[in-house]
């Protein structure tokens, strides 16, 4: 069973859905009077993203993106490759970015240059989880869930290897689990 695979528990369903609605309160608050773009970040974002923006009260669109720095390991390889691209033009649009999580940054970095260049009116970044221990290029996120230090994390869209993405919790996985990967 997945659940044998945790060696702790970091945030429960509870704890998660309590920070999304006051995420989502804040969020309404700084877009009072805008409609927002929201991207989210496949596939690991998909869980929180569709929890955080039934808690905008808003009128929110709703585009996504594939882009990835990870293979089936543990630690991201340095190269991003966007896999899918926006379905819509961003164009004069308030771009709310939604991502399950900001490791090293490598990958939100060359993301945000890259709705940079498409001409925005407005841009911020959502992340449910960020390890700023870890990071290596500078990403700075507007809304944050919470900073997390450097654990191997799943659960609630967060995976390894494809896995742990439907656990309604974020755990720690234990070390045996991904070895050496």
């Amino acid at each position: 069973m997945m659940n044998d695979d945790m060696g702790k528990i970091m945030f429960t369903e509870e704890q998660i859905q309590k920070r999304i609605k006051e995420l989502g309160q804040e969020i309404t608050r700084d877009y009072a009077g805008k409609d927002i773009f929201a991207v989210g970040i496949l596939k690991g974002a998909v869980v929180f993203y569709t929890d955080l923006v039934r808690a905008i009260d808003l009128p929110v669109q709703f585009d996504f993106m594939i882009a990835s720095s990870y293979g089936s390991g543990t630690e991201s390889s340095g190269t991003v490759k966007i896999l899918k691209d926006l379905d819509y033009d961003i164009e004069n649009r308030n771009l709310l970015v939604i991502e399950d999580i900001i490791d090293t940054g490598t990958t939100m970095d060359y993301m945000m240059g890259y709705f940079r260049s498409k001409n925005p009116a407005s841009i911020k970044l959502c992340s449910l989880l960020s390890k700023p221990s870890r990071r290596k290029a500078k990403v700075n996120i507007d809304y944050c869930g919470w900073e997390i230090p450097d654990e191997f994390v799943v659960g609630y869209g967060l995976d390894f290897d494809e896995k742990y993405r439907n656990l309604p919790y974020i755990g720690v996985l234990k070390k045996e689990v991904y070895g050496d990967k």
